[in-house]
């Protein structure tokens, strides 16, 4: 593989002006730029990344750690995270926590050993559950910084990019209020996640505020069938005739089990989750959804990080970016 050295052999030149000719520095002569950008080309030089990463003590590198891979949501993140570091000349490296504390632990030590300038992450719902924030707090400590979305740690002074779990969830109940429903349930299988807990407040804000009405709350266990569990829930409360769903597949699993037992929908039951519009439509009626606007967030999480790398924000200035959700009506509402 040719170097530096050999092109700026056969050109005649120094290195130093071969390297500034190959970044474009105004120092240089466009005959110059031309004349190395041509035998570079003909050569098929590639700059040795790793060197120059040593050099500049930088890697051009973002770790990214998500809970779920096959998580809908997280995944369109992950995608919205990508698209924009590439734009800004950044690359991804991207570790999978299957919601461990103890991979979330490793994944964080393992790139924090030179291989990226910061980290993008979600937290783990185990590391939320045991309230563990050390390894955040060391990883920061050594000069990387984090920038925590949706799921993120509060005890910990580092940017964020969330969206407004407990608005939305506060309209989204409004909402089945304005159709005049008097029995409305909250479905969840993320009611240890902070973002589960901020959805269940919203919906008990709304209630609170309508005289009459009262809560009915189904958590939904990670060992429980949610199929069964919500069927059982709808043949216990007869007289349900609303459900807001915290998560991405209670809503459907709700309107398909409501239907089998012969209510219709929305006539009899209206339905209101969170989830995107792919997922929504595997249910008929179609899920009015809460839309979180994933691929904002990934992109927001990416500029955010890259603008502190890049020291365009004081070092103890962080920030909290909140994403607003869109209630997408459709067919499962009034």
């Amino acid at each position: 593989m040719v170097t530096l050295k050999q092109l700026a052999k056969e050109l005649n030149v120094s290195i130093s002006t071969v390297s500034k000719a190959l970044n474009n520095s105004e120092e240089i002569g466009k005959e110059t730029v031309r004349r190395v950008k041509e035998l570079a080309a003909l050569y098929n030089y590639k700059p040795n990344k790793v060197a120059l990463s040593l050099k500049q003590n930088k890697t051009k590198t973002i770790g990214v750690i998500i809970p779920d891979i096959l998580n809908y949501f997280l995944a369109k993140v992950l995608f919205g995270i990508e698209r924009e570091a590439t734009e800004q000349g950044y690359n991804i490296i991207t570790c999978i926590s299957n919601e461990s504390l103890e991979k979330e632990i490793n994944s964080l030590q393992l790139l924090a050993n030179g291989s990226v300038d910061g980290f993008i992450l979600a937290v783990a719902k185990e590391t939320q559950v045991k309230n563990e924030t050390a390894h955040f707090l060391k990883t920061i400590n050594q000069g990387l910084p984090i920038v925590m979305f949706d799921r993120v740690a509060n005890d910990v002074l580092c940017d964020k990019v969330i969206v407004d779990d407990f608005e939305a969830t506060y309209n989204a109940t409004k909402s089945l209020i304005g159709e005049k429903r008097k029995h409305i349930a909250f479905i969840s299988n993320i009611t240890d996640l902070s973002v589960g807990k901020l959805r269940e407040k919203g919906y008990l804000k709304a209630l609170s505020e309508t005289p009459g009405l009262k809560s009915v709350i189904l958590n939904i266990g990670k060992v429980e069938d949610p199929q069964q569990k919500i069927k059982e829930f709808l043949q216990q409360h007869t007289n349900m005739d609303g459900i807001i769903s915290a998560d991405s597949s209670s809503g459907i699993i709700a309107i398909n089990t409501a239907l089998s037992l012969g209510l219709k929908v929305p006539k009899d039951i209206s339905v209101i989750g969170y989830t995107s519009k792919a997922v929504s439509n595997h249910s008929v009626p179609r899920l009015t959804m809460i839309r979180q606007h994933a691929k904002d967030i990934g992109a927001t999480a990416a500029q955010v990080l890259i603008k502190r790398l890049q020291n365009k924000v004081e070092a103890a200035d962080f920030s909290t970016k909140i994403i607003k959700t869109s209630l997408v009506k459709a067919d499962s509402t009034l």
